[in-house]
């Protein structure tokens, strides 16, 4: 990377043509407007139109010329240089506009503004914003997130600035309207979100959760990886019939645990608002002390009865595509009586013979669990014998649920865990 007079030049491995990088808060504090060389105007404002995983197109800058605040559209635009706009006319540009739907303002809603680092599933401040020439036009390319020395004060034109498409605005809707592309929350993992969220501050918080409503799916994935804290948090802005259908998405053991971190005037409301089956296994898990296999289990499992081939049992497999994968590892065999007769697991059922039937296939030596075993019995039993999952039998040997290792992992995690410093 060169630089020249507050200006950079980026090579882009993708061979996007990028010219010389411009800072905008160089631009606003010392840009001029400039018709043939003589300047009518200062630079008040670069508006630009994020698109997913793109750079955000500049739609007009706005300056002050004379008594007018003045649009003027990039078609206009000779030119950007580290200290001034050059323009074919200012007689082009006219009275500045309200922000059309899906831009935003570069000063006011990403410059010393948060934004989303996708890279370090973090929240970064903005320093500055770097715009180039992107084809025939011009675009926000890179971000400086850079703090620098004495507290932040000085010129940020000589930081390194990174590539914009590594950050996601929160300031406005980023989406072209209509664009039929993933949300730009579709880039991040549940627990990442999550952990935005509990690092979010509230006006932060309020933007995240509406990006997440959009997708209903994502939205019971993300609510499932808060911590308890920050659920009933979240669950205090949302209304009984919202949290009833938040809670119906999610897996029942975890709504069993969300229902917990509800304000107690508000449980029986909102489990009366949950469809029948959903409420009928929280209500079961609910009556489990949480710090038990009954509590700690989940109700999504793959159970058939022992004459099931094991060729019809992968393709219960196949279909069980709203199940979580960690309660699919395990294949469990139902006999003629209703109780749990064996266990197969998925690698030794891929192995096998699918015409076998489970009561030759699985083995009928099952490790178990009981409703009322403690946390560390669980997790002892399922290091003993390598399991990814621990059935959890009533006294008649009936199969109530199945303990996940991930489930398992996080309850034997010192409290304090969830507050270790991230990487």
């Amino acid at each position: 990377m060169t630089q020249a007079n507050g200006e950079n030049s980026r090579a882009v491995a993708d061979g996007t043509a990028i010219g010389a990088e411009v800072s905008l808060s160089s631009l606003l504090k010392n840009g001029l407007v400039k018709v043939g060389g003589k300047a009518c105007g200062r630079i008040q404002d670069v508006i630009v139109k994020p698109r997913h995983n793109d750079y955000a197109r500049v739609t007009g800058i706005v300056a002050q010329v004379g008594n007018e605040r003045t649009f003027f559209l990039p078609n206009v635009i000779m030119a950007v240089g580290a200290d001034a706009v050059e323009l074919k006319s200012e007689k082009l540009g006219h009275r500045h506009r309200e922000l059309a739907e899906g831009e935003i303002s570069l000063k006011s809603d990403i410059l010393c503004a948060r934004v989303i680092d996708v890279r370090r599933s973090a929240m970064v401040k903005v320093y500055d914003v770097r715009l180039g020439r992107l084809g025939d036009g011009w675009a926000a390319i890179a971000l400086d997130v850079h703090r620098g020395r004495w507290l932040g004060f000085g010129s940020h034109s000589t930081h390194a600035a990174h590539d914009w498409r590594n950050f996601l605005p929160l300031g406005r809707e980023n989406e072209t309207a209509g664009e039929a592309s993933p949300t730009w929350i579709g880039r991040l993992k549940p627990h990442q979100i999550a952990d935005l969220i509990e690092a979010a501050t509230a006006d932060e918080q309020d933007k995240l959760l509406e990006q997440v409503h959009s997708d209903p799916a994502l939205e019971a994935d993300v609510f499932q990886e808060l911590e308890e804290h920050s659920q009933a948090q979240v669950f205090k802005s949302l209304t009984d019939v919202e949290a009833a259908e938040v809670l119906a998405r999610m897996r029942a053991d975890d709504a069993a645990d969300a229902v917990m971190e509800l304000a107690q005037h508000r449980r029986e409301a909102v489990l009366d608002l949950l469809p029948d089956a959903e409420r009928t296994k929280v209500m079961m898990l609910l009556g489990y002390n949480e710090a038990t296999a009954g509590g700690l289990m989940g109700t999504e499992f793959i159970a058939l009865p022992e004459e099931t081939s094991v060729g019809d049992a992968l393709r219960r497999i196949r279909e069980a595509t709203t199940d979580q994968p960690e309660a699919l590892v395990t294949i469990h065999s139902i006999g003629p009586d209703g109780k749990l007769a064996g266990a197969l697991g998925l690698v030794q059922a891929l192995q096998a013979n699918p015409d076998l039937t489970l009561r030759i296939a699985a083995d009928r030596n099952v490790v178990t669990a009981s409703p009322s075993d403690d946390i560390s019995k669980v997790v002892t039993r399922m290091a003993d014998f390598n399991l990814l999952s621990l059935p959890v039998v009533n006294e008649n040997g009936v199969l109530l649920g199945i303990v996940t290792v991930d489930d398992a992992l996080e309850a034997a995690l010192p409290a304090h865990w969830a507050n270790r410093p991230r990487a």
